[in-house]
């Protein structure tokens, strides 16, 4: 049993000819009923050790397996920062975008490139780091009704914008949203220098951002980027 775990992954890279890098951490530890709600890169727990040792144990699986593809590694890392393998997810996950954001790499580009067969082209000592990213999960639930479903037509969709702000999304206005598939129907990305610069570019975008006609969680994640323990990293699954 591990009290207050962090759910913190690595993002890998492997191509068919025998090379594989990792583009460090995220940390992914704000879930409801064990799906994330947020997530941010480089996670504000992890030290430069654990940082090295937590990708070397990622490249070491992969190369274990013969791994081609991007992927990703996940572990339980507990309060002294003790890690564990969780699972290895074999695809593109949801926060993608902000290992993308702080690496100024196109990871789904390079899934398909590899994918066909080219080689990785760069190593582990070519990959740099950028400051930080956070990515919110807007989702069509009603937060103030126990997260109940939010389907139907998105009579008004305002998108917000700005330096250091990107937005994932196939909604528009009158969109309908349908009650049959996941809710998800936006990914809210903020990048800035560092953690404190990329926390109030997502409250500006949050605020910015209408959606009319169905229920999101957006006002969930403005409460969430206020809350003083999330301000002070002190956060798990």
């Amino acid at each position: 049993f591990i009290a207050e775990p962090r759910h913190i992954e690595i993002q890998v890279l492997a191509d068919q000819h025998g090379h594989c890098i990792h583009l460090n951490e995220r940390e992914c530890s704000i879930q409801r009923r064990h799906q994330k709600v947020i997530e941010e890169a480089p996670s504000p727990f992890l030290t430069h050790a654990t940082r090295q040792a937590m990708g070397e144990q990622a490249l070491a699986l992969v190369r274990a397996v013969d791994y081609c593809s991007a992927g990703t590694v996940e572990f339980i890392v507990d309060p002294g920062g003790h890690f564990y393998f969780l699972e290895m997810n074999s695809r593109i996950q949801v926060e993608h975008t902000i290992s993308e954001m702080i690496t100024g790499i196109d990871i789904v580009k390079e899934q398909i490139r590899l994918a066909a067969g080219e080689p990785l082209g760069y190593g582990q000592s070519s990959i740099d780091f950028y400051g930080h990213a956070i990515e919110c999960r807007i989702n069509a639930e009603d937060p103030n009704n126990d997260f109940s479903p939010s389907p139907g037509k998105i009579n008004r969709c305002l998108l917000p914008g700005g330096i250091g702000i990107r937005l994932d999304t196939h909604s528009y206005s009158c969109y309908v949203v349908p009650a049959y598939y996941d809710s998800l129907v936006g990914k809210l990305i903020a990048h800035g220098k560092d953690r404190r610069e990329s926390i109030a570019r997502m409250r500006r975008a949050l605020a910015e951002f209408e959606i009319d006609g169905i229920h999101t969680t957006i006002p969930l994640h403005t409460r969430i980027l206020r809350n003083s323990r999330f301000l002070k990293a002190e956060v798990y699954t």
